[in-house]
């Protein structure tokens, strides 16, 4: 990991194939609230936001419940455990907001998945991730882009695909868990928050360091280099 003069940052994912690899399987009674939008140019930097009540069904992909799930169609939310939540604000992090119970409806297991033992549902709240003012850092990132900004303010133009980025230099303000600008739906963490997880061996979590972090679904990168 890097010093505390050049931090590093990693993409926060779930961790697919993993004995805790859980999914949202749906979202009932799905209330909406507004899309968030940049202050600057009133365009929207992300979906409409996951009010409460928060129901979901789950879908059990390996042999027990994750600590981390994201909530795919749902905006900036994602659903972590009691005790991922309580280690998050134990050690004082910050970039996480809401913290709202969950209630799990049911829990089904994918076709396939291993059945593993019986294993206690933790309790999950909703939490939402924070768009910090950390801004993708265009010339030293590897990035597909379907136009120019037209607001150097949110940076929402989109993305046609990542082959490793970074961050411009004096742009993040300490967050340990935040959308950049210019990256809207890409969740990155702090080294601290890296640390938090393997620490307390939280798990379904992923962490990519964002200069080897690859979204590629146009193969782009992947013809250039010939794989």
């Amino acid at each position: 990991m890097g010093s505390d003069a050049s931090p590093a940052f990693f993409v926060l994912a779930s961790q697919r194939g993993s004995p805790h690899d859980t999914e949202l399987s749906t979202v009932e009674d799905r209330e909406r609230g507004e899309a968030p939008t940049c202050p600057t140019c009133g365009g929207f930097v992300g979906m409409r936001t996951w009010l409460a009540p928060h129901r979901v069904e789950l879908k059990l992909l390996g042999d027990a419940p994750g600590d981390f799930i994201p909530s795919s169609g749902v905006g900036s939310d994602v659903i972590i455990s009691e005790r991922f939540a309580d280690a998050f604000r134990a050690a004082g992090l910050t970039g996480l907001e809401g913290f709202e119970p969950v209630e799990v409806l049911r829990v089904r297991r994918a076709r396939g998945a291993s059945k593993g033992k019986d294993t206690p549902l933790p309790r999950y709240l909703a939490v939402t991730t924070s768009f910090g003012p950390a801004r993708v850092d265009e010339a030293r990132s590897h990035l597909l882009r379907p136009g120019p900004f037209t607001c150097d303010d949110c940076r929402a133009v989109g993305t046609d695909g990542i082959n490793g980025f970074t961050l411009e230099p004096g742009s993040w303000n300490g967050d340990d868990v935040f959308e950049p600008r210019g990256l809207p739906g890409v969740r990155v963490v702090s080294e601290r928050f890296a640390r938090l997880v393997t620490e307390q061996g939280l798990t379904n979590v992923s962490l990519t360091p964002t200069e080897r972090y690859v979204w590629d679904p146009l193969r782009r990168f992947t013809q250039a280099t010939g794989a």
